[in-house]
């Protein structure tokens, strides 16, 4: 006997549509972080980040005063690590407090190398160095020299 076997066809399931996210709308910046009353927001930054090189054992921490010498920055911060992990660890750390803090990522050079990591705060540059290289380059001396009377024609 030849019989075919019927077999009932399956009704197809319908997939239930997949929720796709919405496109992501551009972040509002964020605001900055409140400063004390007392200090200008400059000088609140510059707290703070004397507050983190200090917090993780930075050495002869140096702030120099830009301001009237360079339009680039307002203050140079100027610390030293003792080792290459040392510097490499102070930078991401201040750049990770800065950006909690409400001052958004902030540029780190030099982590790879660990000799001089300059992390760029905004309004404060801060230059992280092992002693050695810090003696070469001698920043201190080059931003803190009065400029050269010039002689009368």
């Amino acid at each position: 006997m030849n019989t075919k076997t019927s077999r009932a066809k399956k009704a197809p399931v319908k997939k239930k549509p997949v929720k796709r996210a919405a496109p992501k709308k551009a972040a509002a910046p964020k605001k900055k972080a409140a400063a004390p009353a007392s200090l200008p927001e400059d000088d609140a930054l510059l707290e703070r980040i004397r507050t983190s090189l200090d917090d993780d054992k930075a050495l002869d921490i140096v702030t120099i005063p830009l301001g009237g010498r360079s339009s680039l920055a307002d203050a140079i911060v100027i610390a030293t690590g003792t080792s290459s992990r040392h510097v490499a660890s102070i930078a991401d750390h201040l750049a990770r407090r800065l950006k909690e803090a409400g001052y958004g990522t902030r540029p780190v050079n030099g982590a790879q190398q660990g000799d001089w990591v300059l992390v760029d705060a905004g309004d404060v540059i801060v230059h992280i160095f092992r002693a050695e290289v810090r003696d070469y380059y001698n920043l201190e001396r080059m931003w803190s020299v009065e400029e050269p009377s010039r002689p009368r024609a």
